[in-house]
């Protein structure tokens, strides 16, 4: 496929998932089905397309003066794919499955709009609902942030410790550009994509197959650090998804100890059967029924809870999200957090530690939670975020912001995906 085949498919695919307020990995899998003779390129340019509207929706059509889809995809290509508005007609010249041509007045306005002058919420991409959560956080510097998250992701590693050194891994992903990432020691990063490339696939690499290696966002793997498990120690990954931090936790326990990764949700346990085989981790009992905790109460040295929540701090990984979220989806995943939180304290021994992680920047999912917590059980102190924070990060300058609880790292402050951290202690 040409660039005018590739412009018209990821207009259809956002038309759908504007008309069917369907996420866009879904319209894409399906536009990919229906269309089995696009090549593993063509659909990679036809997702950073559609990607990068959805990250700048909202900044792409005010320069635009138009959120038509045809309008703003233009708008993509003239902005995260540095194209000229003269290399665009090039590329589209004698294509017949090109879109039509942008019409001059938009091309117009795009010219001679600043970006500057726009509201502060079309500035910094966000819904206009969402600008005082973000402001209640960042200060004055919450349009900054908010443009942060709507740039464009790297792919950020972790070295499995128990195969692996990171100098090793380098090595065997160097045509893929990987370099080391900041903060930790443990950690690499294939920077973002620049104009139409693609993303090497490291999950495709030998050294990725033999357990290397995992695809880890940096704060996530910040936030395995936090919780500051030890060799020996009794752990419970409580909400353990597909076990990204439970194989970050069997790393830094050197395999020993017990870790107990449950989920309620069968599905999203589901691959961290073969994540744990390929990483070799070997001290690691899985868990899908709560009945099968019930002998973990008030054993445990180290819960953690990575608590279901909007994911506001992913949405440079998940851009369509942001349009989707209400404040009645907010308002879920609160009630959520407090029913995780107090399940989750039952299984901390007197003197462990409770270790509460979302992926969100949201105030009323992160310390409002920690502060109602702390008000409801008054065996729980808050252990001091900020040396934390500098035990587990040593390797950089970047600080996160210190709300009234925890730590919340970012884009812009850490180069991190969005995270909140609280660690509570038990009294002994």
């Amino acid at each position: 496929m040409r660039l005018g085949g590739r412009l018209q498919a990821a207009i259809e695919i956002l038309d759908d998932i504007e008309t069917r307020k369907r996420p866009a990995s879904d319209a894409l899998k399906d536009w990919g089905l229906a269309h089995r003779f696009a090549g593993a390129g063509d659909r990679a340019v036809i997702g950073n397309i559609v990607y990068d509207v959805l990250r700048r929706k909202l900044s792409i059509a005010w320069r635009m003066d138009s959120a038509d889809a045809r309008d703003i995809a233009y708008g993509a290509l003239l902005s995260d794919a540095e194209m000229s508005a003269e290399g665009i007609v090039a590329a589209l010249a004698d294509d017949k499955f090109a879109p039509a041509p942008l019409d001059a007045d938009r091309l117009a306005a795009w010219e001679s709009r600043d970006l500057a002058a726009a509201p502060d919420h079309v500035r910094a991409d966000v819904p206009e609902w969402c600008a005082p959560h973000l402001e209640a956080l960042f200060g004055a510097d919450w349009v900054r942030e908010g443009a942060a998250l709507a740039a464009r992701p790297p792919v950020d590693l972790r070295v499995n410790t128990l195969k692996a050194s990171r100098a090793k891994v380098l090595k065997e992903l160097a045509r893929a550009g990987a370099g080391e990432a900041p903060l930790l020691p443990g950690a690499v990063r294939v920077p973002p994509l620049r104009a139409l490339g693609r993303h090497p696939n490291v999950q495709a690499e030998p050294a990725f197959q033999k357990g290397w290696f995992e695809v880890q966002d940096l704060g996530s793997q910040i936030a395995a650090r936090v919780a500051a498990v030890e060799p020996g120690q009794q752990v419970l990954d409580y909400c353990a998804g597909a076990g990204g931090k439970t194989l970050a936790l069997a790393a830094e326990m050197e395999n020993r100890g017990q870790i107990h990764a449950f989920d309620a949700e069968k599905p999203r346990l589901a691959p961290i059967f073969e994540r744990l085989k390929r990483a070799g981790v070997r001290n690691t009992q899985v868990h899908a029924n709560p009945e099968d905790l019930t002998p973990l109460e008030a054993q445990m040295d180290v819960v953690l809870t990575d608590a279901p929540c909007t994911g506001s701090g992913t949405w440079r990984r998940r851009p369509d999200a942001k349009w989707r979220l209400s404040p009645q989806q907010l308002e879920r995943r609160e009630t959520e957090q407090r029913e995780v939180l107090d399940a989750a304290k039952r299984y901390v021994k007197p003197g462990g530690r409770l270790v509460y992680v979302t992926c969100s920047l949201f105030a009323s999912e992160n310390n409002l939670q920690i502060e109602a917590f702390l008000r409801n059980n008054a065996d729980y102190s808050e252990v001091d975020a900020r040396p934390l924070w500098q035990a587990a990060a040593p390797a950089g300058e970047a600080t996160p912001v210190f709300p009234s609880h925890g730590m919340v790292l970012s884009p812009e402050r850490t180069s991190t995906d969005g995270f909140y951290i609280s660690v509570l202690q038990r009294a002994g």
